[in-house]
């Protein structure tokens, strides 16, 4: 079904983004095209390289064309028909369908906007294409993992710690031109608050994709208490398992600690950035509680913040950001962690 720009941004945003959509609406005018546009772009290359009914071959020549169409390189129009076809989504294969139109509205942007989100979207997608090279040959009954924590902090930048930095310069370009802020702090911490939501996602979604054949907590770590990734298929071994997996949770935690740094450290008149900023890390802390407290082996028990508790989230971030000492008692976060970065200069 082809559709237009407007409905590339309102409606079929809304569809493809769930509970993103909300941040995405808060933002200022003056940058929700450009990220908006970013994460339809990247939710189209997430979607071709998920799309496991196509052959994984497959998959990563399209993933490459679209890249190269992104960056420029390639002006021949792509076709994921194909791929449109395999999707129980009526919304992602619009997506797919409507690639173009995407693409069209990238030429439209500011040449410095444009740059910004081709930056990010190579990264994102080179993260894509490493994925299912990682991943080929792994099956359902034997799941394949990252070797080390270093490959899994790595990927957490490649599909979500880059766009900590691109939110960052496309605010800094057109809502915080002028202020006096630290830049590196910013940069570093937008990096770790990104790797922190994707962090989240893994851990929340690990059921699912090790039945996909997919093991994102390391090798090395699962060694240390004797299991492999094929064990984590059996809920039984959940026990064992909860001292690596808790690990990581403190380790995200600290990632939304310090966005939660970030988000405090832009100006206070950027009201709407850092509402925006503010929903996905109440979100993330409450998942995390989620997380602790649930089983996290058993595919049939998938994790979910609900609507009306986010709903819940604006409001009270609403309510709360005219008194400074309260809206930074927000998330429930580790006091401690917290304190460990820089001081809010507001």
């Amino acid at each position: 079904m082809a559709i237009n720009q407007a409905q590339l941004l309102g409606p079929l945003l809304r569809d493809v983004s769930r509970s993103f959509y909300r941040t995405l609406s808060i933002l200022p005018g003056k940058i929700r095209t450009q990220i908006s546009l970013a994460y339809l772009l990247a939710r189209t290359t997430d979607t071709i390289a998920d799309t496991e009914l196509v052959p994984a071959a497959q998959r990563l020549e399209a993933l490459r064309e679209l890249r190269a169409r992104i960056l420029g390189s390639r002006r021949e129009p792509v076709n994921f028909a194909v791929f449109a076809r395999q999707q129980a989504s009526p919304a992602e294969a619009t997506l797919l369908e409507n690639c173009e139109t995407s693409l069209a509205l990238l030429e439209t942007l500011p040449e410095r906007d444009r740059e910004l989100v081709r930056k990010v979207l190579d990264i994102i997608a080179g993260g894509q294409e490493l994925d299912l090279l990682r991943f080929a040959g792994a099956t359902s009954e034997h799941p394949v993992a990252l070797r080390t924590d270093e490959e899994l902090d790595d990927y957490t930048f490649r599909v979500a710690g880059c766009v900590g930095d691109f939110w960052t310069r496309v605010c800094r370009a057109h809502i915080f031109t002028k202020d006096k802020l630290d830049d590196a702090f910013l940069i570093e911490n937008g990096i770790r608050f990104g790797k922190g939501l994707q962090l989240i996602n893994i851990l929340r979604d690990m059921p699912a994709d090790l039945r996909q054949g997919r093991c994102y907590l390391p090798e090395s770590g699962l060694s240390s208490v004797g299991l492999r990734p094929h064990d984590l298929l059996d809920a039984k071994n959940e026990a064992r398992l909860r001292p690596i997996y808790d690990t990581w949770l403190g380790r995200a935690e600290s990632h939304l600690a310090a966005g939660w740094a970030y988000t405090n450290n832009l100006p206070w008149r950027a009201a709407r950035v850092r509402l925006a900023c503010a929903l996905p890390i109440l979100i993330g802390t409450e998942t995390l509680r989620l997380l602790r407290a649930g089983t996290i082996l058993n595919p049939e028990n998938r994790i979910k913040v609900p609507r009306q508790q986010v709903k819940g989230f604006i409001r009270k971030a609403i309510l709360l950001y005219p008194f400074p000492a309260l809206w930074r008692k927000l998330p429930r976060l580790n006091s401690e962690l917290i304190h460990k970065t820089k001081p809010s200069l507001n």
